[in-house]
């Protein structure tokens, strides 16, 4: 399906591109990253690492890629909108398939809440941290279908602060991952045969954050592109913790830094320390969107666990996003 698009906000001009290319290669790209940025746990020295995607014959992901599967799951069935309580069923049924993806402690607990008082996952979710909610990138991680299908939606925000609140109450947690979403679905508006816009979308990035310590980080990450610090400054000025104002901000400033290299960006995301795989689902899911399927290696693709299904959903994605 090849769609004409519009720029929005300067943000490209008239342009036609594959926009399944698009859905296609923000899912697999986030999946890849993720698989990827597991093994740079195992594998921190980028020639081994190197040496072991060559050798392995599977690439398989985590929780980050499980929770993306079951919100796209979710989109698709609840018919193009966030369900909160179908969202949070779906998350809590794929766990209870695959409990051993990794996740973190907090979602099983959200889980538990749920099925043994009868809650609502947001009401479940709001109440751990002492009430405050997460703040974690565990949203964040998982947005990218969001993001692709909400695109061209002037709700991709709210969207994607509803699908949070199911696990990541905290007004962090959901200011992060909405970020997340605004820029994978910027990233897809984009023609990567023109000349790539940094400066309207980095404004865009900064203005639409809600909280300070997201948008200050946002603006540290603009600073530090100017400047070109080298990447592992960036890390230790943004920070290498979970939490998503210092998480995040980096992977959009490992897409910046790499606008042309789907591989170049993801390394650039997993090479530095902090939360690898899930830096690298975020990362990956943003150069995936902006550049398409056919720019991640093939030899990485062909090993990705369950490629078929994530590209199945993506293509579903595509088709009914494009109908809206």
């Amino acid at each position: 399906m090849v769609c004409p698009v519009r720029g929005v906000n300067g943000l490209g001009g008239m342009g036609i591109f594959d926009l399944k290319s698009k859905f296609m290669g923000g899912m697999v790209g986030s999946a890849l990253g993720d698989a990827i940025g597991e093994l740079a746990f195992m594998y921190p020295q980028e020639s081994f690492l190197r040496s072991m995607l060559n050798q392995l014959s599977e690439f398989r992901y985590t929780d980050d890629t499980a929770m993306a599967i079951g919100l796209a799951e979710s989109i698709i069935r609840a018919g193009g909108v966030v369900d909160e309580q179908d969202l949070g069923k779906t998350f809590a049924d794929n766990f209870v398939s695959e409990p051993w993806r990794g996740y973190a402690p907090g979602p099983p607990k959200v889980f538990s809440m749920v099925e043994k008082s009868g809650i609502s996952y947001g009401d479940a979710a709001k109440s751990l941290f002492g009430g405050q909610g997460s703040l974690g990138n565990g949203a964040a991680m998982r947005i990218v279908p969001l993001g692709l299908f909400f695109y061209d939606s002037a709700d991709v925000y709210e969207q994607a602060c509803a699908s949070a609140r199911v696990t990541h109450a905290h007004p962090v947690g959901m200011d992060g991952a909405a970020l997340q979403a605004f820029a994978v679905s910027r990233a897809v508006k984009i023609d990567p045969q023109q000349e790539f816009p940094f400066e309207t979308f980095m404004e865009a990035l900064i203005e639409i954050a809600k909280t300070p310590e997201v948008r200050r980080k946002m603006e540290l990450v603009r600073q530090l592109l100017a400047e070109d610090m080298h990447p592992d400054t960036v890390a230790s000025n943004i920070g290498r913790t979970v939490a998503v104002h210092e998480s995040m901000p980096f992977a959009i400033y490992s897409f910046l830094r790499h606008v042309l290299s789907f591989e170049d960006c993801l390394f650039c995301a997993i090479m530095n320390g902090g939360d690898r795989d899930t830096l690298g689902a975020m990362a990956g899911a943003i150069s995936g969107a902006y550049l398409g399927i056919n720019a991640i290696p093939q030899y990485w693709r062909q090993k990705l666990e369950n490629l078929s299904y994530i590209k199945k959903l993506a293509s579903v994605l595509a088709d009914m996003s494009a109908s809206v």
